[in-house]
């Protein structure tokens, strides 16, 4: 009896693993920010030809915007990204687990991708823009969450209303020698989008926002390979015939060092970035230009991808790659290391 409450103690249920997602998206959120903003400026045609490079982007914000300028935005995102990033991690368990044919069996890192993949799609596809609003002017409390986790509208959370107003503020560019300043309070943008674009506006990119988060399926593929096979000197082996995944997590927080959690974490964020990054781009220029304007070529996703490899050529898929892969790496250090601690905290 005592090992079968053992086990259950043990065991990581998909609320822990919402709940240390949603911690470690918090921490993400505040490292990564600055550096979204200087990949937005790049990525928006708008606000590009203002920038040399990526540091030269980042001194000019800081000049013209002071360091507000880098977080403005940062209320949807930290209202929005921990729990979307619970809903990652819990799905992403969820999903690995349908694939197994009992508990024991150690997924292929072919079923990790699958599951990272189809939880890219899960928190994309979401119509709930009542609840991307409310999250973000009355941020709900952890219990709030832990109710919607037990409700099936849980997956349904706000990726592209949140990155439509996120990317809207990010693109807002306030200097010194400007006569009038354009809304940068973050209800006067979403009132703005709310009487311009209208409901249907706030899911403008959907599609390009789901081809993007496909790249969890590299994400997390990463970073179980570098777990896999990182050396591990003095772990002992182990036949434990009841290896279920949750001990397996348990063995990885015994076994390896810290060090090696960061580096598979950085590993994580850059594949993640590197597979999709030019749906990213199209994302980011779908969602920064008006969809009624006549003579836009930023319509769609297909009319984005063809209007911008003729004028720019293949490098603009590209543009911005740095500042990302520069933050990516911090900021799934952060994210990995967080979501473990938290898990081998509760468990």
């Amino acid at each position: 009896m005592s090992d079968t409450e053992d086990t259950k103690r043990k065991e990581i249920s998909p609320a822990l693993d919402f709940f240390a997602g949603t911690v470690a998206g918090m921490a993400a959120v505040v490292v990564g920010y600055p550096f979204d903003t200087v990949k937005v400026r790049f990525q928006n045609p708008q606000t590009a030809s203002r920038y040399r490079s990526a540091t030269h982007a980042f001194f000019t914000i800081v000049r013209e915007e002071r360091i507000r300028g880098l977080y403005r935005g940062i209320a949807a995102p930290l209202a929005g990204a921990p729990p979307l990033n619970g809903i990652v991690f819990s799905s992403y368990r969820s999903l690995l687990h349908a694939q197994l044919d009992d508990d024991n069996a150690i997924p292929t890192l072919t079923q990790v991708n699958l599951a990272g993949a189809g939880t890219g799609i899960i928190s994309s596809y979401v119509p709930s823009l009542p609840y991307c609003l409310a999250c973000y002017i009355f941020p709900p409390s952890p219990s709030t969450f832990s109710s919607y986790v037990v409700d099936a509208s849980l997956s349904r959370l706000i990726t592209t209303p949140a990155e439509l107003i996120k990317i809207h503020q990010q693109s807002l560019v306030r200097t010194s020698t400007s006569g009038s300043s354009p809304p940068l309070r973050d209800r006067d943008v979403i009132l703005h989008l709310w009487r311009t674009l209208g409901l249907r506006g706030f899911f403008r990119g959907i599609t390009a926002t789901a081809l993007r988060d496909t790249g969890y399926g590299a994400y997390f593929a990463a970073y179980e390979a570098t777990l896999r096979y990182w050396p591990r000197p003095h772990a002992p082996p182990t036949h434990d015939r009841d290896g279920s995944p949750a001990k397996q997590v348990e063995s990885t927080l015994a076994t390896l060092s810290w060090p090696a959690m960061l580096v598979a974490g950085g590993m994580a964020g850059i594949a993640g970035w590197v597979v999709t990054f030019p749906f990213d781009v199209v994302k980011t220029r779908v969602q920064s230009t008006p969809p009624g304007v006549p003579g836009n070529p930023y319509r769609t996703t297909w009319s984005t991808i063809v209007a911008s490899y003729r004028a720019e050529g293949l490098g603009v898929f590209f543009r911005g790659l740095a500042p990302t892969l520069i933050r990516a790496i911090p900021v799934n250090m952060v994210t990995f290391t967080t979501f473990e601690a938290v898990v081998g905290l509760c468990s």
